[in-house]
């Protein structure tokens, strides 16, 4: 069985406090849409965990996890975006389409 290809998930995310930052996932997925499906998901399962009082859940077979969930912070799904991550020590990039060389 292959292994997918490892996509980064960029949520922008706002505090209560009216910082700003940019909330990331990484995992395997067979398409952007995969990608950002499985890191809400994760991101609500830390959220739901978080509220019950348990111990956010750990990575998942797939790579995807929520291990920083931060109560307070507003992350905004709708502006997400997603593509094949590229490891920035490699000397070779992933093709995810969006350029030519």
């Amino acid at each position: 069985m292959a292994l997918l290809p490892l996509y980064e998930v960029d949520v922008p995310i706002r505090s209560t406090a009216g910082l700003r930052g940019v909330h990331v996932f990484t995992g395997h997925a067979d398409s952007r849409g995969a990608a950002v499906k499985a890191a809400h998901e994760v991101y609500d399962q830390a959220a739901a965990a978080r509220q019950a009082g348990l111990e956010i859940p750990g990575r998942r077979p797939d790579g995807w996890t929520a291990r920083g969930y931060r109560p307070g912070w507003e992350l905004d799904w709708k502006a997400a975006t997603a593509g094949r991550w590229n490891d920035p020590y490699s000397f070779t990039r992933a093709d995810d389409g969006d350029f030519e060389l």
